[in-house]
């Protein structure tokens, strides 16, 4: 496939949480605002915890059609679910090539676990400690900007970060054939902040200068990047990067992440600190509910401008 083919290897920016306060701030912002794609070291989230995850996350999809076909559903309102992209086509007709595996989250965690799978053993216990680890470092990362910003450290805690997280666990296959499969097409996240655990299979694409480029993370680190929502809430200030993933003809690949996302009835807008008579609101205000809505997934064109007020 001729617009799969990418560059080079993009350098992102190191963040580590072990530096003092003010440097933090510093670097998290600039990051923001120069890719909206860093990593994090020194973040908090245990090694073990991190290997735990990805191992039973492997193993999950390696079980039996029969063990995971309770759990499957083609309801894209279901928060927790099993599902399978090969039966859709992007818009340029490809098809693909991924099985996903969504989980809702409440933290602190209580009975919102209780319809996750139940397979592999311990599958619910690791999890959800991974879950709960994770957030608190995303919490940290948006106190940090929101400090760097010049907002209240807490802007984003309440509706605006939400209680509950969103685990997705994709599995792209080996794939014989990737000039008709694509795992995920050009898109940008409609959530505040994706976290996701490194990754050895490479596939994860970045666009960088009219380009796309590889992201090759560190080991131990996460993968942070800043979403669409979180684009809206800044004016524009921190960008949203668009972002794919590209099939391999001979490793399967397991990508985890976590996804910190505002309440359904949050108002997405502009902070007042940002807007004045020459910075106007670039976005009209809508619920994060119908926000999710206008930037319906994977498509290639990730931006709608029914969000925007010019």
């Amino acid at each position: 496939m001729g617009n799969l083919r990418a560059g080079g290897i993009v350098s992102l920016p190191i963040i580590d949480l072990y530096r003092g306060h003010d440097e933090c701030r510093r670097a998290v912002l600039d990051a923001g605002k120069e890719m909206g794609f860093f990593q994090v070291v020194n973040h908090g989230v245990g090694e073990q915890a991190m290997r735990d995850v990805s191992a039973l996350c492997h193993e999950f999809f390696a079980l039996p059609e029969a063990d995971k076909a309770a759990f499957y559903s083609e309801d894209n309102d279901k928060t927790n679910r099993y599902f399978s992209g090969s039966t859709y086509e992007t818009v340029v007709g490809h098809k693909y090539w991924i099985d996903c595996l969504r989980l809702g989250c409440t933290i602190p965690v209580g009975s919102s676990t209780r319809d996750w799978p139940d397979k592999p053993n311990n599958f619910r216990q690791v999890v959800e400690k991974f879950a709960v680890q994770t957030r608190s470092m995303g919490m940290e990362l948006l106190r940090l900007l929101a400090e760097g910003m010049g907002l209240r450290t807490d802007y984003f805690d309440g509706d605006l970060a939400g209680t509950d997280v969103i685990l997705g666990i994709n599995h792209y296959p080996a794939c014989l054939d990737p000039t008709t499969m694509i795992g995920l097409p050009p898109h940008c996240d409609r959530n505040l902040l994706t976290l996701l655990i490194p990754n050895k299979v490479p596939g994860l694409q970045l666009l960088h200068n009219g380009e796309w480029v590889h992201v090759e993370p560190l080991p131990n680190a996460f993968v942070v990047h800043t979403g669409l929502a979180l684009e809206v809430v800044t004016n524009g200030m921190l960008k949203s990067r668009e972002h794919r993933v590209v099939t391999n003809t001979t490793l399967a690949r397991t990508a985890v992440g976590m996804f910190i996302t505002p309440t359904k009835e949050c108002l997405i807008t502009p902070a007042e600190e940002f807007l004045g008579d020459e910075n106007p609101p670039r976005y009209r205000a809508v619920t994060y509910r119908e926000f999710v809505r206008i930037h319906g997934t994977a498509t290639t064109s990730v931006r709608t401008t029914n969000t925007r007020t010019h």
